[in-house]
């Protein structure tokens, strides 16, 4: 890879990944777009490991508590009426979905699902879904939008099963369980909270068990160690800012403003496919 395609889908990877417009779905589109191959599931992979490390300095208090409340829970049965060591649970038992379907259809999510047509079709079709969760939820479940204290297991498997959605490029992975919240009644900002919280291990595993390929030709392009390590530097720094920034949007904005820039991203992507612009694999 080219240091110009390092740092272009790096700041596209940090700019989109906790937005609700599908992050995979942007560097497939682009890569292919300006520098005319797809940079490959594992490139993306390994970028979002930046952007992981921004999730996990943000939350570094929350995280630290609901470790602190979890491991205390497993040993001592008197702490596990505390909220967090519920939460801590949520999150494990949310992340086992994705963490299933993307080992068993690795293959299939490296090959078959990276094809423009079916990201471009994704794009405008979950932006309706995005809709129908803004008119349908009801946001009027008692879940704390900080603490999340409220929330249930029910919650967490629906969200967890939402986030598998996200391994499609184009369906985003922030909006897929950001709009099961909605639809389960929880704020915008509630669901917001959980989704990254929900991210950390889906994203992790998935930056540290495709390493190796990213190396590899054959998984898509190859990048050296020091480009992975500077694109990964640069999807932090925007990704950091960008939950800042998603976190005061969401409470006072509907998902809407992703659903109109994802339907009219979908029809550029279809009108170039159509011409010949950029190729569909």
């Amino acid at each position: 890879m080219s240091w110009l395609q390092v740092v272009v889908l790096s700041v596209l990877q940090g700019l989109t990944e906790f937005l609700p417009v599908s992050s995979s779905g942007h560097l497939r589109i682009f890569s292919t777009w300006f520098f005319g191959e797809d940079a490959g599931a594992s490139f993306t992979a390994v970028v979002q490991l930046g952007t992981e490390a921004a999730v996990l300095v943000f939350f570094f208090k929350d995280i630290v508590r609901i470790l602190v409340a979890w491991f205390r829970g497993v040993v001592d049965a008197g702490r596990r009426a505390d909220p967090d060591y519920r939460l801590g649970w949520y999150v494990i038992v949310g992340s086992v979905p994705i963490a299933v379907i993307g080992f068993v259809g690795k293959d299939v999510i490296r090959d078959a699902a990276r094809n423009l047509w079916i990201t471009a079709i994704v794009l405008i079709a979950f932006s309706f879904v995005f809709l129908l969760a803004e008119k349908l939820g009801r946001q009027d479940r008692p879940v704390d939008g900080r603490s999340l204290e409220g929330l249930s297991m029910r919650d967490a498997i629906v969200m967890g099963l939402a986030q598998c959605l996200a391994l499609i490029p184009g369906v985003s992975r922030s909006g897929g369980t950001i709009s099961a919240g909605l639809f389960l009644g929880m704020s915008r900002e509630a669901a917001a909270r959980f989704s990254f919280l929900l991210a950390i291990p889906a994203v992790l595993a998935s930056g540290l068990f495709s390493l190796p390929d990213a190396f590899d030709p054959a998984q898509g392009q190859s990048a050296s160690g020091l480009q992975l390590l500077v694109g990964s530097a640069i999807a932090f720094v925007l990704g950091y800012a960008a939950i800042a920034w998603l976190l005061r949007f969401v409470q006072n904005h509907s998902l809407a403003w992703f659903a109109g820039y994802r339907i009219l991203l979908g029809l550029l992507v279809m009108g170039l496919l159509a011409t010949g612009t950029i190729p569909a694999t």
